[in-house]
């Protein structure tokens, strides 16, 4: 079965430890849960899942602590990652590219 681990019992984001391939497969939480929960998307290796609602303005919380905000409503099994959460420890983050994380902010030319 697919697995995710939920850090701290505060955390409303887990990390995956396989790769969801496809919606509506089942992920196992590990760790401070033993819950099972539907993943809503394809969702990388090491990336965020909602293990609940997370309205828009809401903290992510990751480690027991903020890591950043929702700046749209995330649902339980969707991918948390730079398109829907800004960062609070890097404010450059909201210019990256969510799938490489290049900087879209610099011109290389």
């Amino acid at each position: 079965m697919i697995t995710c681990f939920r850090i701290n019992r505060l955390d409303n984001v887990a990390t995956m430890l396989d790769d969801v391939v496809t919606s509506g497969i089942d992920v196992r939480v590990l760790g401070e849960s033993t819950d099972n929960m539907k993943a809503l998307e394809p969702i990388k290796l090491g990336h965020k899942i909602a293990l609940i609602d997370i309205p828009e303005g809401s903290q992510i919380i990751k480690f027991g602590v903020a890591i950043g905000c929702a700046i749209r409503g995330i649902r339980a099994g969707e991918w948390v990652h730079l398109h829907n959460c800004a960062s609070g420890f890097d404010e450059r983050s909201q210019t990256l590219d969510v799938e490489t994380g290049a900087s879209t902010d610099v011109s290389y030319e």
